[in-house]
Formats: C-alpha cells, structure tokens, sequence
C-alpha cells in the first residue's frame, strides 16, 4: 500500500484531515510490514556489527541491516526520494539525485529534527526479538529435532536478505510516521501562533506539547491499532476462517476458542503506546523549539497579529 502525499497537487498538505489520513494509512503499512517480518527468525547477526564478516571485506564497518539501509537509500537520494519534505533518511551522507528535484511548496520551517537512531534503535533491541517470536521458536524446534540443543538450537535461519527487506519497510515507515508529527505541529502553530511563540520564546516543552496533544484522539488510535491487529494478524484457513476459532460470530459454537495469530497483538498496542506516539510528540515539540530560528523580530510579531 502507498503512503506516499502528493505535495503537489492543490490539496492543502497541513490540513488535519489530510495529515490524519496519511497517518492512518501508515497504520496499514506499518501492521503488514511486521507481518512480512514476522515470518523469519530473529537472526540477531543481522543487528550485530561483526555478524556479518563479509561486510569488512567490502569496506563496511558495521552490522547487515546498516548495510542494506545504506545502499537502499544511496539509491533512492539518486531517484530523489529524500527531497520530498514527508522523508527523513537514515544515512546523512547520500548522493544527490540524478534527475532535477521537483519545486515543492514551502511547507514545514527549517528544522534539524531527526529522531531515526532512536527509531532504529528501539527498533532492533525491543521490536524485532518480539514480533518474530513464533518464527525463531520453530527454528530452534527444528534444531532440537535434529539433535542440536542447547544455545545453539536458537540459531537463525539464514533469510538474511528478506529479514532486511521487511525491516527497511518497517524502519521507513516508523520514520515517516513520527516525523510527520512536523507536519501536525506547523498546521497546528500556523492555526494559532500567538499561543504558541510565548513557549517557544521561553522555552517550556510542557506547556508546548499540552497544546499539541489530544488524550481522546491517542485513546481512539490505540482503539483503532488492536482492532486492525486483531483483523489483520489473524491466521485464516483455506476457506478464510480464523485458525484456532474466534470467527466473530457470537452465536458459533467455537467462539470461545483461542485464535492464532502471526504477531503478537499487545506487542503492536505496546509499540505505539509506549514508543511511536511518545516519540512523534517529541519531534512535535522539538520542531516547535525551531520554528522560530531564522525570523525576524517584525516576522514573529506579524506571526502573533496574525493569531
């Protein structure tokens, strides 16, 4: 599924239900990339920087998924990807694109907000080891059937490359998701700045993200997240019925029975609860502490006139 805004059609690009609409197909982008992921063990070695030893050979001084990320994105800054004011790279160091970059509206204030080593980060260390729980466990029952047991029955399964495709994806997404709490904040400043300038003067991050955030609509996305989860990550036989039961139907005879699932639910709840809306709320109000760089005094009083 495409999560890609057109920033140049006429459609305003910081109206909320725009913003709104975009973030809630990334929910889609972000449930059934874990699922793609979800069918390889963890391979730990692709996280690790010496895991993979041919990687030296080639010059690279760190771990396999770096590696991909590096040369995926070296070749989307040549086709532009990161010119487009929705993209934020993991790599600072990329080429520029080979073809012209298209004239996009001035959108968001110049910023240096980049949070993806902390996506990364919690990414490798809490999300993966989670969500391919049930792939590594196979693993290692396959191991012991074969008489390996012990720590090397929890080895990986070689699917080094599709693991890192399904993490790019997943890695992307997360990025533009939260650094579209940008755009969130710009619409949201745009639409009262005098309220906003006195907390980005002094600065005062609580009084700035009290202005931001709205517990009923964080409480509606949780809400949102598991019910999609539940629909989406849900084992279907050949003729679409959930395995293990749970079919919905209250008046079926094996509603009670336990269904089985590709992901863990709660651990996708979780992900957004206590990582992705925490963090995009940080990137909110540390571009919020920029928006004013760069103007003049008579620039932010015709701001505050303007409220």
């Amino acid at each position: 599924m495409s999560t890609m805004q057109n920033f140049m059609n006429t459609e305003d690009p910081l109206s909320l239900d725009r913003i709104r609409t975009v973030l809630v197909r990334l929910e889609d982008t972000i449930l059934f990339s874990l699922i793609e992921r979800s069918q390889f063990a963890h391979n730990p070695k692709c996280y690790t920087k010496d895991g993979i030893p041919a990687l030296k050979e080639h010059g690279f001084n760190g771990s396999w998924l770096e590696w991909f990320l590096k040369e995926t994105e070296t070749f989307q800054a040549k086709a532009r990807r990161f010119t487009s004011p929705d993209e934020t790279p993991f790599n600072s160091d990329l080429p520029p694109p080979i073809i012209p970059s298209l004239q996009y509206p001035k959108i968001l204030h110049p910023n240096t907000v980049n949070v993806n080593p902390s996506i990364m980060s919690y990414y490798v260390h809490h999300c993966v080891p989670r969500i391919t729980q049930n792939a590594t466990l196979a693993v290692a029952a396959a191991n012991r059937a074969r008489g390996i047991k012990g720590e090397a029955e929890y080895d990986d399964d070689g699917n080094y490359g599709s693991a890192a495709t399904a993490d790019l994806e997943i890695l992307q997404a997360m990025s533009r998701r939260v650094h579209y709490g940008k755009f969130v904040a710009e619409s949201k400043f745009r639409a009262h700045p005098k309220e906003f300038i006195p907390h980005i003067r002094k600065p005062n991050r609580d009084a700035l993200e009290a202005l931001i955030v709205k517990p009923e609509v964080e409480r509606a996305l949780l809400a949102r997240i598991r019910k999609k989860a539940i629909l989406y990550f849900q084992e279907l036989d050949m003729q679409g019925e959930p395995v293990g039961g749970a079919t919905g139907n209250p008046k079926s005879e094996i509603h009670s029975s336990r269904p089985k699932f590709r992901v863990d639910v709660d651990a996708v709840v979780q992900l957004y609860e206590m990582f992705l809306i925490p963090l995009t709320k940080e990137v909110e109000v540390d571009y919020l502490l920029q928006r004013l760089e760069g103007l003049s005094e008579q620039e932010i009083q015709a701001l505050e006139g303007n409220s």
